[in-house]
């Protein structure tokens, strides 16, 4: 990038007549020479939805506005090639020291289980290297033989690093779950920390990930339930808070016995130190939330909502013990987890019966407040206060408040925030649902749905929604934009669909800015599936499924 953050044709021109020594020579990765020059904005994003409340917001974006985000002024500058699908969402290291410079740094991780450091500003490649184990290869869709009646299409091929990894920046360490089988005949998942200037091996690293918890729940043995790697789909974006990376874990199409996992290890010795199972006698309760990673706050309590599985126990709903169909604010309690405070709607057994799961959305806390913004796959928003969520009651939901979008909503989506100089909005945007932007009200600690703004266009369909990100310049107008990726058209739950990423005016949604269809040259390809776009520095991180990950700028 030049100066200003921008590359401008005229500028670049220049540079290559002055025969400026700062040029960088061209790679297979970009379509043009960028002129290696330092960029003047150095941002981080360091873990899925750029930070732990997993609101989606970097508010310290400084050349990206509503006047210049156009098909006149922006648009893709190149793409990064890496060598399969990428799930995970690009992250970012601002100004790091590497290559004998400090540069910005974008790490982009595939199913193929190989992790890329590229130059976040001309796209020069710096390293990369696969973290397949010796002898082994990636899992893929075809090895879960037992999931969707042998017909598993919620993958589309191999199935390596999956979930959002994390970056620790003072450590220079970035943190990571790859899986691995012999032919078919036997699963691993490892957790790695790999160096992020050079991709070695930290000390201990990489460590097998392995659980066991005392139940009575399904697949136990002798009243122990043992980790499956094979059936335990780890999907969540990482958590890493307080000297502690937390992996989660989910399933394949719901093929058992399997049960919702969160284990925590010390960043520093890779140590096992946390175990925790939601429904430990019980069956079921993977945690999903699109790929958005569990909320945390700083004194490290984790906010986590739970998918389907038995609720309570002895026929009590409010047992602590088995937690699906539930919201959960959790704690450390010595070497597992305990449920500070929780909310289960008051019709989980409809839920259940009917596949209407709650936790399919991506949750977050609104920054700054007490509040959690979850959604359920009946097409119900719940906001929860965050430190009394509301337990349980038998006939209503004793909650801050339930938001109806409509019945069709599934709720496969990652909202996202925004906060204006006089308005703030969370936004989402559900397949069968159009695009939303939701009024929060501080005075009331309300969302008010009566004033939502609704866009027309049309969005998703199927069941695969819109994942959400905004950038903006603190709260300076003209500076909030909206971005949203997702399939345009066909149904990305069970097929690869060609993709489409869209910009609109934060503060009024109904202003379309750009989409990348407007040109030819701007299309990415397909969709990458609960991938959300990344904006730092200047720049659009578009993962995709069509082995690339698309870098948009201004021209």
């Amino acid at each position: 990038m030049l100066k200003k953050s921008t590359v401008l044709l005229l500028t670049i021109f220049c540079c290559f007549s002055c025969k400026k020594k700062e040029t960088s020579k061209p790679n297979t990765a970009i379509n043009v020479p960028i002129a290696d020059v330092p960029n003047d904005q150095h941002i981080s994003v360091l873990t899925q939805h750029n930070n732990n409340t997993r609101a989606g917001l970097n508010n310290q974006e400084k050349k990206l506005t509503t006047s210049n985000v156009n098909s006149t002024s922006f648009g893709k500058l190149f793409s990064l090639t890496v060598d399969d699908q990428v799930y995970a969402q690009p992250l970012l290291v601002g100004n790091l020291p590497i290559n004998s410079g400090n540069h910005n740094v974008v790490y982009i991780a595939t199913v193929n289980n190989t992790l890329y450091a590229y130059d976040g500003d001309s796209g020069k490649l710096y390293w990369k290297k696969n973290y397949t184990a010796t002898g082994l290869r990636p899992p893929r869709n075809t090895d879960m033989t037992g999931a969707c009646g042998g017909q598993y299409q919620d993958f589309s091929g191999n199935m390596g690093i999956v979930g959002t990894p994390v970056i620790d920046s003072a450590a220079q360490t970035i943190y990571f779950v790859a899986r691995n089988t012999s032919n078919g005949a036997g699963y691993l998942q490892y957790l790695h920390a790999v160096n992020i200037l050079d991709g070695s091996e930290r000390t201990g690293s990489p460590v097998k990930i392995t659980a066991a918890y005392n139940g009575t729940g399904d697949g136990n043995v002798n009243g122990v339930i043992t980790f499956d790697p094979q059936k335990q789909n780890q999907r969540q974006g990482l958590t890493l808070v307080n000297g502690m990376v937390y992996v989660t874990f989910s399933s394949h199409c719901d093929w058992g016995p399997y049960h919702g996992w969160i284990l925590g290890y010390n960043a520093s010795s890779l140590q096992q130190q946390i175990v925790y199972n939601d429904t430990p006698n019980g069956y079921d309760g993977g945690i999903w939330t699109s790929g958005t990673g569990m909320a945390a706050d700083a004194q490290g309590n984790l906010y986590v909502v739970v998918g389907n599985g038995t609720v309570g126990g002895g026929n009590d709903p409010t047992v602590l013990t088995n937690r699906g169909e539930s919201a959960m604010k959790l704690s450390v309690s010595g070497s597992t987890l305990k449920v500070l405070s929780y909310f289960t709607p008051f019709n989980f057994q409809f839920l259940e019966n009917n596949d209407l799961d709650y936790g399919g959305m991506g949750a977050f806390l609104i920054p700054n407040s007490n509040y959690y913004f979850t959604g359920c796959k009946d097409g119900n928003l719940y906001l929860l206060n965050k430190d009394n969520m509301g337990g349980f009651t038998v006939a209503s939901n004793n909650i801050q408040q339930t938001i109806f979008l409509n019945g069709n909503a599934n709720m496969h989506c990652q909202p996202a925030y925004y906060k204006g100089s006089t308005n703030e909005f969370v936004y989402i945007w559900s397949e069968n649902d159009q695009l939303r932007a939701l009024p929060f009200n501080r005075s009331s600690n309300l969302i008010d749905a009566g004033s939502q703004a609704i866009a027309t266009i049309t969005g998703p369909r199927g069941q695969s929604g819109a994942v959400l990100s905004v950038s903006s310049n603190g709260t300076t107008a003209g500076t909030g934009i909206l971005w949203a990726s997702y399939a345009a058209s066909g149904d990305a739950e069970h097929t690869v669909s060609p993709g489409i990423l869209r910009a609109f005016d934060a503060n009024d949604i109904t202003k379309e800015l750009w989409d990348n269809n407007q040109n030819s040259a701007d299309n990415a390809g397909t969709y990458a599936k609960f991938s959300s776009p990344t904006i730092a520095n200047g720049h659009v991180y578009l993962p995709t499924f069509s082995n690339q990950v698309a870098v948009y700028g201004i021209k």
